[in-house]
């Protein structure tokens, strides 16, 4: 199986391997965890103030979860309380940090680390653990985000966010944007897609995975190409695109770019020989 790069993602890897990693995911035990936070930065000294960890298989279902409302001893912002319900009085009152890291960390470093956006809540697990002096690291491997697979699955949804997807599928799991809440609505999202990857035919989940779209930064990867010449190329071929929501970038599908791929593989043979 191809080797992880954290530089380029999962995006960046061939159909074929990101079907051999997420049916050795599907066997696995998931931990899924989510947090709320005062911030979305921890660089810039936002804290967690609520933690969910969940642990679960496909084969025997949710085996433990826990939650808990940490007091970090920092100021919840209003707009945090607006968006959570999750109030200064209730952070006032829950455990401190020094107490909780340490009971989570077994769980945390056993499995896989899943997270509907895993990097968010891994930044904000590292963060946490470095208060403690501690360095929390999971191989890239070990790591699942729901958000990766819920674009490589459903690719032509309007939205991927938890809130829309939980809606979208109609899993009853609480209010969204509380930890417990939103570890639950994960896990149910990586148990139904994990399931198609373990019980759909290869060619089914080749198919669907082509219809994803994926950045020009990782189709230039796809056809070890810098990006500039990789756009031109797949300019010319009159490959589908269209732009992102967020930052205007071009997207690409990714059987487009594949085809085109092993399209310059077989020249590029057929010119050594």
């Amino acid at each position: 199986m191809a080797k992880f790069q954290k530089s380029q993602g999962q995006s960046a890897l061939r159909s074929q391997d990101l079907l051999a990693f997420y049916r050795r995911v599907s066997q696995s035990l998931l931990t899924v965890v989510d947090v709320e936070t005062t911030g979305s930065l921890p660089y810039r000294g936002a804290r967690v103030i609520e933690v969910s960890v969940l642990q679960a298989s496909l084969a025997d279902g949710i085996l433990h979860q826990e939650t808990h409302l940490i007091n970090p001893g920092v100021r919840v912002p209003a707009m945090i309380t607006r968006i959570t319900g999750i109030s200064q009085t209730m952070v006032s009152q829950g455990v401190f940090p020094e107490e909780v890291w340490p009971d989570c960390l077994d769980r945390f470093e056993t499995g896989v680390l899943t997270a509907h956006n895993l990097e968010f809540d891994y930044r904000f697990l590292q963060a946490e653990y470095r208060q403690l002096d501690y360095a929390f690291k999971r191989p890239v491997p070990e790591q699942l985000c729901t958000v990766l697979l819920s674009r490589l699955l459903l690719a032509d949804l309007p939205s991927r966010s938890l809130p829309n997807l939980v809606q979208h599928f109609g899993f009853e799991v609480g209010t969204s944007h509380r930890a417990g809440a939103d570890t639950r609505a994960c896990w149910l999202l990586a148990e139904l897609l994990l399931q198609q990857i373990q019980s759909e035919d290869e060619a089914s989940l080749l198919q669907r995975f082509g219809r994803q779209w994926i950045r020009l930064k990782d189709a230039a990867t796809i056809l070890a190409l810098p990006a500039k010449t990789a756009q031109q190329l797949l300019t010319e071929a009159s490959i589908e695109s269209r732009f992102s929501k967020r930052k205007n970038r071009p997207l690409y599908r990714r059987g487009d770019v594949e085809r085109i791929a092993q399209e310059r593989s077989g020249e590029q043979l057929s010119i050594q020989v």
